[in-house]
């Protein structure tokens, strides 16, 4: 009898990669509500910008809403959670007036650009946001400072036409997801034409995107294919597309989950490395199932492509800090770890 022989792969796992601690921080404080008050816990918008980690949480009880206005009357004693990506202040005052319990799950690093731009401003600067135009996170930052006190820049090109009242005292920040390399180009153009504009007291771009585009970028070399796990709305994982085609992947792709492979496009005769990262949004559990169904195809070794260790812990606010929070209310996200041999 013959044995079918299946062809080799190689996985380029990149580390790190998946969950920051902002998004961890943030399902964290979603799931320690609905242990403590109970269910229905209410949150503004997407928690994080990943499907499989909304369907999780609203399987806990979580009830997602696009507006605050549309929490029910009987329901306004319950917490509702503001997402990672940051709020204008417009929304919390809403809440106020609302008589209602918000918890703001905000990122830290979020919030840090926030209190940068709210700086610039305070010593007499126009503000200068580099990012990209209906991201929440920017519709957040842009919202903590009166209107007009702000411009939003996307391009090189938007950098140099750009025509600002007072060319002598301008400030920037930029979204904390963009990618480093297109943001430099930015702030080039920017710097070239207006010598004296300030930077941010800190980094913008936050640690874990830059770490994650890193270790794509080391990976990316030589790869058949690269995939990407994250949702088409978050910022960080479709810039991590870009960092593995320029980094020379033959073809990058974004996906969200194992069925959105094409395995009718993956030739076994001439795939021989595959690498492998994910959105800062995007849970284990996704990443370990793409490596199964590779290796239900290929006879799969697995090689760590790490660049660097995260250790970033981001404490949940103090209302929260008395519930105890075990593995397996994280389950649902966290998966197991991805083996080092799937075949």
């Amino acid at each position: 009898m013959n044995i079918a022989v299946r062809p080799p792969l190689t996985i380029r796992l990149c580390g790190p990669r998946g969950f920051c601690a902002g998004v961890d921080r943030a399902i964290q404080i979603v799931v320690l509500a609905l242990k403590k008050y109970g269910a229905p816990v209410y949150v503004r918008h997407e928690i994080v910008h990943n499907r499989y980690v909304v369907e999780g949480l609203e399987a806990k009880g979580a009830v997602f809403v696009d507006e605050l206005h549309e929490i029910p009357e009987k329901h306004r004693n319950q917490p509702v959670i503001f997402s990672a990506h940051g709020v204008p202040q417009s929304v919390p005052q809403d809440a106020r007036d609302r008589n209602l319990f918000f918890l703001d799950a905000t990122c830290p690093l979020v919030s840090k650009v926030h209190k940068q731009a709210m700086r610039h401003q305070r010593l007499g600067r126009h503000v200068i946001l580099i990012g990209h135009a209906g991201h929440p996170e920017v519709i957040g930052t842009m919202g903590q400072l009166p209107p007009g006190a702000i411009s939003l820049i996307e391009t090189v090109e938007e950098a140099q036409a750009y025509q600002p009242d007072d060319t002598e005292n301008l400030g920037f920040v930029t979204q904390t997801t963009l990618s480093v390399e297109d943001t430099a180009e930015v702030i080039d153009a920017l710097r070239e034409r207006f010598p004296n504009i300030t930077a941010p007291a800190a980094e913008s771009i936050c640690y874990a995107t830059t770490n994650r585009q890193q270790a794509v970028k080391a990976a990316a070399p030589g790869c058949d294919l690269f995939l990407v796990v994250g949702a088409p709305n978050s910022s960080n994982s479709k810039r991590l597309v870009e960092v593995a085609s320029r980094a020379g992947a033959t073809k990058a792709q974004l996906v969200q989950n194992v069925s959105e492979i094409d395995w009718n496009r993956i030739d076994p005769k001439t795939m021989r490395t595959l690498g492998l990262s994910a959105g800062a949004s995007a849970p284990e559990i996704i990443v370990d199932r793409i490596i199964q169904a590779f290796g239900d195809r290929f006879d799969v070794s697995v090689e760590l492509a790490e660049t660097t260790v995260e250790d970033e812990n981001f404490l949940v606010m103090r209302d929260l800090r008395d519930v105890e929070l075990t593995v397996s209310d994280m389950a649902f996200v966290n998966g197991e770890p991805a083996s080092q041999d799937a075949g």
